[in-house]
């Protein structure tokens, strides 16, 4: 395979240990740029900054890989890349990731990972959010390393259609426990939050954000939060139409135009 050129972001920071295992991953296809956020942009979906400056900082070069830090969220760091430093060049696939914790079924609109990924889709770039559903600092990425170095290969060397965005998620096991690849759809559900209330040493009220998902279908077999429990590596396909289109014959009907 002739070298490629594979930008590498996340939304966890650019010393997070999931942002190596990703750089890991790129490295074996081609030259590495790692731009990403210098602090955590975790829930930042497609934000992007329009009222303050931003800075850009190399902070390790190597050769093949040079790895950026980057004031901005995670969309804010694709744009960097793609509109800037690396606009004369040709970009063969955008990683995101290995994130932190899952991605799968509502999380995906959440996500400051996937809001990156898509936002390389947008660029007629192939696009890949990787995510291990494993919230620990340290957790062990070996599995997601493995899984996500053939799901890469076969996108980098397969005629694929353009745009393709993929929405990857890995269980929490070892490479010997992944059961296979699972082409899946997003789960149907939602979180229901719960604020905690507390106070300050002076007496002020403050608030954390916690919360649980609710799965509407834990029994459905075809999507990604069934595959992620049974040990499976999650893959689903995203768009970014979000038109209800079973919806408009009667928006037709009700509304006049």
């Amino acid at each position: 395979m002739s070298e490629k050129l594979i930008l590498v972001t996340n939304d966890d920071g650019y010393a997070a240990k999931g942002l190596r295992a990703a750089v890991e991953i790129a490295r074996q296809f081609g030259r590495v740029i790692a731009i990403a956020p210098e602090v955590t942009q975790s829930g930042m979906s497609q934000a992007i900054t329009m009222y303050k400056p931003l800075f850009l900082k190399k902070q390790h070069e190597e050769p093949g890989v040079e790895i950026y830090s980057f004031s901005g969220t995670p969309v804010d760091c694709v744009k960097m890349a793609f509109d800037y430093l690396l606009a004369d060049r040709r970009v063969d696939l955008v990683i995101s990731g290995i994130n932190h914790g899952s991605n799968a079924a509502i999380n995906v609109l959440y996500s400051g990972t996937m809001g990156a990924a898509i936002e390389g889709s947008f660029y007629g770039c192939p696009s890949i959010g990787l995510s291990l559903i494993d919230h620990d600092l340290n957790a062990d990425f070996d599995a997601a390393v493995q899984y996500g170095t053939q799901i890469v290969k076969q996108v980098l060397t397969q005629q694929i259609e353009l745009p393709l965005c993929l929405n990857v998620n890995f269980p929490i096991a070892r490479p010997e426990q992944i059961q296979g690849i699972r082409i899946c759809r997003q789960t149907r559900g939602y979180w229901r939050e719960e604020f905690y209330r507390r106070e300050d040493p002076n007496h002020r009220p403050y608030f954390w954000l916690t919360g649980e998902f609710i799965n509407h279908e834990p029994e459905a077999e075809d999507t990604d939060e069934w595959a992620l429990k049974h040990n499976y590596v999650a893959v689903v396909p995203v768009q970014v139409d979000l038109t209800d289109y079973r919806r408009m014959d009667m928006l037709h009907r009700i509304l006049p135009e």
